[in-house]
């Protein structure tokens, strides 16, 4: 079977040309992404070796994407993905040109900030024009394609930039090589036809009128409702139990640092198998139920884990945790994509993955207290009640999930589009 999933997988990126190119550019930028954030971490500790300066740099990687998805997701649908996604490229390459030459950690922290806000256009740009590269019938088998790499670019690029940081003796290369993949993933972008990633543009009502159009849009459609609502729980979820991950694995297990690298490799691998695997999953099972299942796979490893009596048996049921949550994240974007209109898909986008975030940083910070005052194992616990929780919520609220065209065809009527000499202007590009 996974010979056969594969194989269709290959095959996709094989015949369509500009899936093929964005999928190509999301590599490299995710990979440098990756490298550079560790080499960002070794910097601003090597300037202070303070524990507050490093948390101060993670912050600003998802920071920028909340306030996107809060106040900006709608440039998303009124301004050309494609010059977006470009222009999130060269910045970013031009930060990690600059940032051998930062003199403070406050500077490479602001710069770094600057990166995030990057990042936090580029990404939902992506998701928001990848529908339009395939048919809605590959649309599974496209996204856990991306989420795939993704996952991968989490294991290669750390180890790539370790690489780089022990041969150079510092940052320097490892940004200067980061701004290169940038660069790359730009010139494969530009490759892009501007109507492939964007069917229609959607003109402004005005800000604020904008931003209401995306609540909305997710609050008319029962499979956007449905992401919000169980994944920000499943997100309050894993706040809790990545906090507890290291104790659990050297003090619950005894098994020390080569238990926590255990039990990362382990999710990572089974979040590679299941973006593989979502494809056939959703053509399996329908996508609203394989995504409900994958969450409560989620579910079941979580407090299974907070019972089982080493690391050696936890590393493989969190290989099949990791699976329902590679299976899921893929399930979330199909359902977000299938679930908006073209014309307010990146606001939609957005803001969903804004509250996501917001909850995530919520369930870390709860997690730490919990994790400090009732120990790891009873955090897991209270991590995997709140994912079944999440499993129970998107089997009701996606119960009866009507197609995404019926679903959101009252919202969209009023929204205004381009010219028609304004889309002659596009197909000229």
């Amino acid at each position: 079977m996974l010979q056969r999933v594969a194989g269709r997988q290959l095959d996709l990126l094989r015949r369509a040309r500009d899936f093929r190119l964005l999928f190509v550019a999301a590599i490299g930028s995710g990979l440098g992404t990756r490298l550079a954030v560790l080499a960002l971490m070794v910097d601003v500790w090597d300037r202070t070796e303070s524990g507050k300066w490093v948390a101060a740099l993670l912050v600003t990687d998802f920071v920028p994407i909340i306030v996107i998805g809060l106040l900006l997701g709608s440039f998303l649908d009124r301004f050309s993905r494609r010059r977006l996604m470009i222009a999130s490229d060269l910045l970013r390459c031009a930060v990690f040109v600059a940032l051998p030459f930062a003199t403070s950690a406050a500077m490479v922290v602001a710069l770094a900030g600057v990166v995030g806000f990057a990042t936090g256009f580029f990404r939902p740009a992506v998701y928001a024009g990848l529908p339009n590269l395939v048919d809605d019938e590959e649309l599974p088998r496209a996204n856990g394609l991306f989420q795939a790499a993704e996952n991968l670019t989490w294991m290669l690029g750390p180890l790539l930039g370790a690489l780089l940081l022990w041969v150079s003796g510092g940052p320097d290369v490892a940004y200067w090589f980061n701004a290169v993949t940038f660069l790359f993933s730009a010139l494969l972008i530009v490759r892009i036809g501007e109507r492939l990633l964007q069917s229609e543009k959607a003109l402004t009502e005005g800000h604020w009128r904008d931003i209401v159009r995306g609540f909305s849009v997710v609050k008319n459609s029962r499979a956007l409702l449905t992401v919000l609502v169980a994944w920000s729980l499943v997100m309050l979820a894993i706040g809790h139990s990545d906090v507890a991950q290291v104790e659990l694995a050297e003090v619950d297990f005894d098994a020390g640092d080569f238990g926590l690298g255990l039990l990362m490799a382990a999710i990572g691998l089974g979040l590679v198998i299941g973006s593989l695997g979502a494809g056939w999953a959703s053509e399996r099972f329908g996508t609203a139920h394989a995504y409900v299942g994958a969450i409560a796979a989620m579910a079941a490893g979580l407090l299974i884990v907070s019972v089982v009596p080493n690391v050696w048996i936890a590393a493989v049921v969190v290989v099949g945790m990791g699976v329902g949550n590679g299976v899921a994240v893929v399930a979330n974007s199909v359902l977000v994509q299938r679930g908006a209109d073209d014309r307010v898909r990146g606001r939609a986008l957005t803001l969903v993955m804004s509250v996501n975030y917001s909850v995530l940083f919520v369930g870390m910070m709860l997690g730490g207290i919990v994790s400090d005052a009732l120990g790891a194992r009873m955090t897991w616990t209270i991590a995997g009640v709140i994912a079944a929780v999440a499993a129970l919520s998107a089997y009701v609220l996606g119960r009866g999930m009507i197609a995404p065209a019926v679903a959101v065809q009252p919202v969209l009527a009023p929204v205004p589009v381009v010219s028609a000499a304004a889309e002659a202007d596009a197909r000229r590009e």
